[in-house]
C-alpha cells in the first residue's frame, strides 16, 4: 500500500515580474528510486509515485504516491524539477500574474497532514520585493551556507 509522503510549499506573486510568481513544492523523501519516479504536472493538478528506500543500507523500501488539484492554475512547460538524495523540488510558474497568495496549495480546503508549509523559502506577501537574493537560489539548496563558526572561549572562565 502507498503512503503520502511530507510535502512542503511555499510561494512567491507577482502582478508585473512572472519570474517571482511561482510556487516551490518540495517532495520531502530521501532515496527516491530515480528508475521509479512516475510524476505528472498539468495546468491543474500534480501527481508522484515513486519506490524509496535502498535495502542494500538496511532502509526500508516503500512506495509513496500522492495526487492533488492545485488552488489554481500553472504552466508546465516553465516549471522545472531536480531530484536529490533527499527530495523531488519543484518550481511551478503560476499562470496568472497577481499579487496576491494562493491561500493554500489545494483547491480543496480540507487540511492535507502530510502537506506543509515550507518556512525556510516562506516569504510574508508585504515583503517579498526585497527577496531577489532567495529567487537566485532557487534550486540550490543550502548552497553556500557559511559555516556557524566557534562560540569562543568565555571571559572569566579560567582555571579556578
Amino acid at each position: 500500500m502507498a503512503v503520502h509522503p511530507e510535502v512542503l510549499w511555499a510561494q512567491r506573486s507577482s502582478e508585473s515580474d512572472e519570474n517571482k510568481n511561482i510556487v516551490y513544492v518540495t517532495v520531502n523523501l530521501p532515496d527516491i528510486q530515480e528508475k521509479t519516479l512516475e510524476y505528472n504536472l498539468t495546468p491543474t493538478s500534480l501527481s508522484f509515485k515513486a519506490q524509496a528506500g535502498d535495502a542494500s543500507k538496511g532502509i526500508e523500501e516503500r512506495l509513496y504516491e500522492f495526487a492533488i488539484d492545485l488552488f489554481d492554475e500553472v504552466v508546465p512547460e516553465e516549471s522545472k524539477q531536480h531530484l536529490t538524495s533527499r527530495s523531488f523540488s519543484l518550481i511551478l510558474r503560476k499562470k496568472e500574474k497577481r499579487a496576491e497568495y494562493w491561500p493554500r496549495l489545494t483547491k480543496e480546503k480540507v487540511r492535507q497532514q502530510w502537506i506543509k508549509t515550507d518556512f525556510s523559502k516562506w516569504v510574508d506577501e508585504d515583503e517579498q520585493d526585497g527577496d531577489a537574493a532567495a529567487l537566485d537560489d532557487d534550486l540550490d539548496g543550502m548552497g553556500g551556507m557559511p559555516g556557524m563558526g566557534g562560540m569562543g572561549g568565555m571571559p572569566g572562565m579560567g582555571d579556578a
